[in-house]
């Protein structure tokens, strides 16, 4: 059996609609039909802005994309799919295929299959983890993380073994959004933090009894790992690393190895922040936005007790997925930030200051549709997935 180890736009103010909405988030059922399975794709040139710093290709639709990662060793794309689907595609061939042994997600909202992530020890484990939203009972539903081996032993088929969950949010929620549930693993591989949105609830992101609006960081087998800031209290206090958190959907490490999550703000207040130990980031109780009826929440102050947002964003950019580029194709954005964003149809490039707990947007560069998910190949392109029912993948090397 073989395994695989497998120009910049300026803020527009006519982006004044909060974040959040089912118009910006993008959640809605999957109609198309994507690329057979094992068929092979072309890249087919995308035409972007004159001034764009990128060449695009397109390699294949996908249903409602939602993650993408690159398989350690191989250079595959796996990306997930909302409804509960995962495909991959080989670069080097054009190859496409599924991957079964999906968890059962539940599927509607902003709910479904989330996140996957290779194991820091991936290329002797096979582990991968995936998130999504788990059926909790009484019509509720959590977020939750599974981890199991990816096995692929035909060319256009793997699949998923021994799937386990390892975590959950603590209790089930009514609505159906702000799950958030983006993975990252500690630079020395021995963390796994999990971002766990408010559920579109507010208040339990102040309160510690429960994991709701919060960054939780845990051993890669899921239970709650020890010098978390209230690793003395019962769990789930015990998961938690930082709090008064909304809905993260992008979480990554630097590469001076400091930790960052960019998360949707209400109407206007999108942040990008870095996340400190035992830190408040003040939701609800403080946001730079607006609630969608109009109602005023209070600015963050100089003295309000809370950590503050490194930049915040008002009108919105809904932030789709971020990573810091550290590739060789685009040389001097090295160490920088970029985020995939829903709402301006952008990717926006960041250059952060961890020590000043600072950060500018050094470039926005505009795209035909909205971006959910981004990715840096092992030869230093990137790759964004589009939102939606037919969302592209592409992949983006230098315009010149």
């Amino acid at each position: 059996m073989r395994k695989i180890i497998l120009s910049s736009a300026l803020f527009s103010a006519s982006l004044a609609l909060a974040s959040c909405t089912g118009s910006q988030t993008g959640d809605t059922s999957p109609t198309s039909t994507p690329a057979a399975s094992g068929a092979a794709v072309s890249g087919e040139p995308v035409e972007l802005q004159a001034t764009s710093p990128f060449a695009a290709t397109s390699h294949g639709t996908f249903a409602e994309p939602w993650a993408i990662a690159f398989e350690p060793g191989t250079g595959v794309a796996f990306i997930t799919e909302k409804a509960g689907t995962m495909k991959f595609y080989n670069p080097s061939t054009g190859q496409t295929g599924t991957v079964s042994g999906m968890p059962d997600v539940v599927y509607g909202g902003q709910g479904g299959l989330g996140e996957i992530a290779f194991a820091p020890d991936y290329s002797d484990s096979g582990t991968i983890y995936l998130s999504w939203a788990k059926d909790a009972g009484n019509d509720t539903t959590v977020a939750a993380v599974s981890r199991g081996n990816l096995v692929c032993d035909q060319a256009d088929a793997c699949r998923v073994d021994g799937l386990t969950d390892i975590w959950q949010q603590s209790r089930g929620g009514e609505r159906k959004g702000h799950y958030s549930h983006r993975i990252a693993f500690s630079p020395d591989g021995q963390h796994m933090f999990v971002t766990s949105g408010d559920r579109q609830e507010q208040d339990p992101a102040q309160d510690l009894t429960n994991n709701f609006g919060t960054v939780v960081r845990l051993n890669l087998d899921g239970t709650p790992a020890a010098g978390n800031p209230f690793a003395d209290r019962a769990s789930p206090t015990n998961q938690i690393w930082s709090y008064g958190h909304r809905n993260l959907l992008g979480i990554a490490f630097d590469p001076q190895g400091v930790l960052w999550e960019i998360e949707h703000g209400p109407a206007g207040g999108d942040e990008l922040n870095r996340v400190d130990r035992g830190s408040n980031y003040g939701w609800p109780v403080r946001s730079n936005g607006d609630n969608y009826n109009g109602d005023d929440i209070p600015d963050h102050t100089a003295d309000d007790g809370f950590a503050k947002p490194a930049i915040g964003w008002t009108p919105v950019i809904a932030p789709g997925g971020m990573i810091f580029y550290t590739g060789g194709m685009f040389a001097d954005w090295r160490g920088q930030l970029l985020v995939a964003n829903l709402r301006t149809t952008s990717i926006s490039r960041i250059t952060t200051n961890a020590a000043a707990n600072s950060a500018d947007e050094a470039a926005r560069y505009e795209f035909p549709n909205r971006l959910r998910g981004i990715a840096q190949a092992p030869d230093g392109a990137i790759w964004v997935i589009e939102d939606g029912e037919s969302g592209r993948l592409l992949r983006l090397t230098p315009a010149d």
